[in-house]
């Protein structure tokens, strides 16, 4: 009985470094993508050109890059990680829907319904107990 209980405390204690892990590699592949998209403008201007009629098509190449810079590095560090995550939602569904409205790429459509998938879940969790935000929460 004895080794259950130790078990159980062991499990408990440890079960948030695969959801932390998870978020972290989140925000790393946010950032990345967004040094991508600063690197190379001109695959964003390609990206949005099924979007080329609608209001606001520039300002969606200029919000990207940055968006998914600052939201990475704030989703990493877990800090205020929901707000992050919502910034990051318009862009990705706006990934999703640029493979409906352009050409069908299945890779990206995938690769952007898990990312938003992740988002909706941090979205809801929020940042974990190994974040900026817990600590600053233990710390008042």
């Amino acid at each position: 009985m004895g080794t259950i209980k130790t078990l159980n405390k062991w499990a408990n204690k440890h079960t948030y470094y695969p959801l932390d892990l998870l978020r972290i590699a989140l925000g790393l592949f946010l950032f990345i993508k967004g040094l991508y998209f600063i690197g190379n403008t001109q695959m964003i201007m390609e990206l949005i050109a099924p979007l080329k009629g609608f209001a606001g098509s520039m300002l969606a190449v200029h919000y990207v890059a940055p968006a998914h810079l600052i939201g990475g590095l704030l989703i990493i560090f877990g800090l205020y990680t929901r707000w992050a995550v919502l910034t990051q939602l318009p862009i990705i569904i706006g990934a999703v829907l640029i493979n409906f409205i352009g050409e069908m790429n299945a890779t990206n459509l995938i690769l952007a319904i898990t990312v938003f998938i992740v988002c909706v879940f941090f979205l809801f969790y929020g940042s974990g107990k190994h974040s900026t935000d817990y600590y600053l929460k233990m710390e008042s």
